[in-house]
């Protein structure tokens, strides 16, 4: 696959988008993000069939299946927030099926709440070919072990030869374009409004992936936190409190992305 480069952003109100603007790594150039001139990069939402529990009642419209938690807010405010911070070229967002044409011409894809994944059989071999060929799949907002169970089955059908692996704090991913210096655990807007940041018993944060044959992490895995939520609700007033969670899922997003399209 032909790779196109490219990054992420998301919009804020003007307080956060300053708060988030600040202190990118000191690689950056006088303007930050100017050495990115000249990628590319689209929000690609990837459209699954959800697995549920035994004996769940669950009904979904089409916004509202697991899939697409957070759409359409999430991709269009992390977008503007890319493109504002960034000299890299955004287009709109998008959704996509693995088994679409199109997919080979965009590097990251985005799967929201993978403890509902259910892989199709034609899908397997789909996934993994676009993760040989450079393409990188971030798996984002799932909590606990059940969750995290389920993640590692479908995984495992896609790289059966393959380990998760823990990103450590000295993994380059944190320092590629933000300096960060901890994974943060972003809460779901419910779980912040109960005056918490964990949900379904997944207590730690942790940023975990799967690697190719270079070391290159292909497989990006977001667990024990909501980073979509982080930037669904970054410019909704009625929750003030939360602008320190939308900052720290906009960094943490951003530099994963940056990190996926620039190695």
């Amino acid at each position: 696959m032909r790779r196109r480069a490219l990054l992420l952003a998301g919009a804020v109100v003007a307080a956060l988008a300053a708060a988030v603007s600040a202190s990118p790594t000191a690689g950056a150039q006088s303007q930050p993000g100017a050495h990115l001139a000249g990628l590319q990069w689209n929000f690609v939402r990837i459209k699954y069939t959800a697995h549920f529990r035994p004996g769940s009642n669950y009904r979904f419209d089409y916004w509202g299946e697991p899939w697409a938690i957070d759409a359409p807010a999430a991709e269009q405010n992390l977008s503007r927030r890319l493109k504002s911070v960034t000299a890299i070229e955004v287009g709109d967002p998008m959704v996509l099926t693995l088994e679409d044409p199109t997919l080979w011409q965009y590097p990251w894809i985005y799967f929201v709440e993978p403890g509902n994944l259910r892989l199709q059989e034609a899908e397997v071999p789909i996934l993994r070919e676009f993760l040989l060929r450079g393409g990188t799949a971030t798996f984002d907002d799932f909590h606990g072990p059940y969750e995290w169970e389920n993640l590692v089955r479908e995984l495992q059908r896609v790289f059966p030869d393959r380990r998760i692996v823990d990103l450590p704090v000295t993994h380059p991913i944190y320092t590629c374009f933000y300096k960060i210096d901890a994974y943060p655990q972003i809460p779901g807007l419910g779980s912040f409004l109960n005056g918490r940041t964990w949900e379904k018993g997944g207590f730690v944060p942790h940023l975990r992936a799967v690697l190719d044959d270079r070391e290159r992490p292909m497989v990006i895995i977001n667990w024990n936190t909501d980073m979509g939520d982080g930037w669904e609700w970054s410019n909704a007033e009625d929750y003030p409190g939360y602008i320190r969670n939308t900052r720290e899922a906009y960094r943490m997003g951003i530099n994963e992305v940056v990190y996926a399209l620039t190695h």
